[in-house]
C-alpha cells in the first residue's frame, strides 16, 4: 500500500507545479528546477537564482536526498565510494577527512562489503554526515536544520524503514568538521523511500501500458512492475545481483586466463565508458564477462515474466550502463536513465511533496 501512497502525493505535486507555473509566468520567471537550500528561511532556486516564496510551504529545513548506495554514495550533486577507514589519531593523509566523536575517518577508502542492512556498524551514518557536508559546502552552509531524504530496496522498505530511520536520527544535533570546515546540523526529520521507484517518480506519467522497473545498484538489483502509471506492490522484487558480481567475474577470469589482476576502479571505468588502452585479449575477457552477466540480466527478468514483446522495460541504477554498453536490447523498448543521481533526486523529491503536503494540510 506504500506505494499508493506515493501516488498521492505525486498528484497533490500536479496540482503545486502548476501552480508555481502560474507564479513563475505572472511574475516574469523561468522554467526551473528548485533545490531545497534554505537562505534567510527562504528557498533558492538552482537555475535561476530567485527566491522562491512558494518554497516556504515546505518544513523550514534542507531536503538532502542521499542514495546510500554498496558501491557509492549519491546526493543530488555529489557521489563517492562506500567506503570509509576510521584512525584514532591524525592520519597522514588527510583528504577527505571527517572529524567525528573524536574519531578521524577518511571517507571514500576501501570498499563497503555488501550486508543485508545498512545499520549494523557506524559506516554509513558517517558517511551520511560526509554527504550532508559536501552538499551544504555547494552552498557555503555550515549550520543547518536537515531533513534527510533516503531509501532502501524495495523488499527491504517494509521491515527495514524503522531500524533505518532511528539509526540516520541516532543524534538530533550532530558537530563535526569535514576537510578542515566545522558543521553543526540539526537532524528534525528522515524519510525513507523505496529505491528504483523513487528515481522515476517525477516522470510517472511517462508509465502507461506495462512497464517493468529495473534498478540495477552495485549490491542489488530491484524490479518492479508499474501499469498504467500505478506501482504494482505486489510485484516487487530484490536480488543480490548487482553489478559487483560482474565485477567478480571479471577479476576471476581475469586471472585464469591472464594470470593477473586488475583495480576496481579500472575495470569499472571500462564497463562504464567501454574503452580502455588494455591489451586487446584482456579487455576481450573484460567485455565477453560483462556481456555474459548482462544477458543473464535480461534471463532474471524472464523469471520474473517480463515480456519485451507486451511490455517496455525502464533501467535505472549504475548498471544501466552495461546495459547500454555490452547488453543486446531493443532500444524502442528499453530506456536507460543515465543520470547516477537520478534517486538521490527522487528521494528529495518526493519528501518535498511529502512535506508540502503536510504544511497544506496543517494550514
Amino acid at each position: 500500500m506504500q506505494y499508493f501512497a506515493y501516488f498521492k502525493i505525486l498528484i497533490f505535486y500536479i496540482v503545486e507545479r502548476a501552480k508555481q507555473a502560474l507564479f513563475l509566468f505572472q511574475n516574469g520567471g523561468d522554467a526551473y528546477d528548485c533545490i531545497k537550500v534554505k537562505a534567510q528561511n527562504k528557498f533558492i532556486c538552482h537555475t535561476a537564482g530567485r527566491i522562491d516564496s512558494i518554497m516556504k510551504k515546505c518544513e523550514n529545513a534542507i531536503i538532502i536526498g542521499i542514495d546510500h548506495g554498496f558501491g557509492n554514495v549519491k546526493t543530488e550533486r555529489r557521489i563517492f565510494p562506500s567506503g570509509v577507514k576510521c584512525y584514532y589519531e591524525y592520519p597522514a593523509i588527510d583528504n577527505n577527512l571527517l572529524v567525528y566523536n573524536g574519531k578521524y575517518y577518511l571517507i571514500g577508502v576501501g570498499h563497503k562489503p555488501f550486508t543485508a542492512d545498512k545499520f549494523s556498524d557506524m559506516d554509513y551514518y558517517v558517511m551520511t554526515l560526509a554527504a550532508i557536508a559536501m552538499e551544504l559546502q555547494d552552498s557555503g552552509i555550515t549550520n543547518a536544520d536537515v531533513h534527510i531524504a533516503a531509501g532502501l530496496p524495495l523488499t527491504w522498505v517494509e521491515q527495514q524503514r524503522k531500524e533505518f530511520k532511528q539509526y540516520l536520527m541516532q543524534n538530533e544535533t550532530v558537530d563535526f568538521t569535514y576537510n578542515g570546515t566545522e558543521y553543526n546540523i540539526r537532524i528534525i526529520g528522515t524519510d525513507i523511500f523505496p529505491q528504483g521507484f523513487s528515481a522515476i517518480a517525477n516522470k510517472l506519467f511517462e508509465f502507461r501500458g506495462i512497464n517493468m522497473l529495473c534498478d540495477i545498484g552495485n549490491g542489488t538489483m530491484n524490479v518492479m512492475y508499474i501499469n498504467d502509471k500505478i506501482p504494482n506492490p505486489q510485484k516487487c522484487f530484490s536480488e543480490k545481483f548487482g553489478t559487483n558480481q560482474c565485477v567478480l567475474r571479471i577479476r576471476e577470469n581475469l586471472m585464469k586466463k591472464h594470470h593477473l589482476t586488475l583495480p576496481e576502479e579500472s575495470i569499472h571505468k571500462i564497463l562504464t565508458y567501454n574503452q580502455s588502452n588494455l591489451d586487446a585479449n584482456i579487455l576481450k575477457t573484460i567485455s565477453d564477462t560483462a556481456r555474459e552477466y548482462t544477458a543473464e540480466i535480461f534471463q532474471r527478468l524472464k523469471e520474473y515474466e517480463y515480456n519485451p514483446t507486451v511490455m517496455k522495460l525502464y533501467i535505472v541504477g549504475g548498471g544501466g550502463c552495461l546495459i547500454r554498453n555490452f547488453a543486446d536490447y531493443n532500444k524502442n523498448r528499453v530506456f536507460i536513465n543515465g543520470d547516477i543521481h537520478a534517486t538521490a533526486k527522487g528521494y528529495a523529491y518526493l519528501s518535498e511533496l511529502k512535506l508540502k503536503k503536510e504544511a497544506k494540510k496543517n494550514g
